[in-house]
């Protein structure tokens, strides 16, 4: 059967029994046809459908596109066999690409300093609210926390002498996180003077950081202090508090940290989860030298 008259037949199984759009039925018959190099059905393989995904490679086809190739010509082959125009389907070892992972948002350093600066000016006025944000925006970055899992601090989960804070992380995995002499100085300014203020609010809590109504605070409440503090920043008025622990395992990396420190720090199973930063460094290390080499 030649391949002209089988994407044909086909077109008018995805129009007349599954349903699909003109437009879902045009792009799967506009790929079939760019692998119809009049052959025959029968002489379709293997290696010619990884040749055909191949070409669209070099050709520099996104990876969304190939991944839809790939995935109507496996649609394709299966219904030539229901159909029974095959006896076996030649695109059943056929993969698609995997998905580029997207890089995580990362904040400068500099930039970095400069909300953190600004939350510690905010805070010198005595306000509790600014108190508590500052601090919790100084442990974030300096522990490279989850928000639960600064959601989740206990008062008697801070370490204050050793500089380290035990959290909660995924699976109820604990760990010990180390911070700073800046988080440890913003900590110290809201235990004295900005929780007493909003723990009267309430009814007692446990908790390290609290709601402006005196209970634990919530993820969301922590989101919208780094949202308000950090985004302008970034030029990302969405960004979450995921972008201060990105941005915290990239800075560690790109200082020397080992990967493997980093791990631990980061609560992370699989040390592929933490490689991803690594991309982040490596893609910052390209583009510095695309700017300052002469050879580049």
């Amino acid at each position: 059967m030649q391949m002209t008259d089988a994407i044909e037949e086909f077109a008018r199984h995805l129009t007349d029994v599954r349903r699909l759009s003109p437009a879902t039925v045009r792009a799967y018959t506009a790929d079939l046809r760019d692998l119809d190099q009049g052959y025959t059905l029968e002489e379709i393989d293997i290696e010619h459908l990884r040749e055909w995904l191949w070409t669209a490679t070099q050709r520099g086809d996104a990876r969304s596109t190939i991944a839809r190739r790939a995935a109507g010509a496996r649609s394709f082959f299966r219904w030539a066999v229901s159909a029974g125009h095959l006896l076996s389907d030649p695109s059943a070892r056929l993969q698609s690409p995997k998905r580029g992972r997207p890089l995580p948002r990362v904040a400068s350093a500099d930039a970095m300093s400069t909300v953190l600066d600004a939350a510690r000016v905010a805070a010198d006025h005595g306000d509790a609210v600014a108190l508590r944000d500052a601090a919790v925006l100084e442990l974030l970055y300096a522990s490279a926390l989850r928000v639960s899992e600064l959601c989740g601090i206990d008062l008697d989960d801070l370490d204050q002498e050793r500089g380290t804070v035990r959290v909660t992380g995924k699976g109820a995995k604990q760990r010990t996180a180390p911070y700073g002499r800046p988080a440890q100085l913003a900590i110290d300014r809201y235990l004295a003077s900005g929780r007493p203020v909003l723990v009267a609010r309430g009814t007692g809590t446990p908790a390290l950081f609290l709601g402006a109504r005196g209970s634990r605070i919530g993820s969301r409440a922590v989101y919208d202090v780094v949202s308000r503090k950090v985004g302008p920043a970034v030029g990302a008025a969405a960004l979450g508090p995921h972008a201060l622990r990105h941005s915290a395992a990239t800075h560690l990396l790109d200082g020397g940290a080992d990967l493997r420190a980093v791990q631990e720090m980061l609560g992370h199973a699989s040390l592929g989860t933490t490689q991803i930063y690594t991309h982040v460094s490596a893609e910052k290390l390209t583009q510095s030298y695309r700017l300052a080499h002469p050879r580049a």
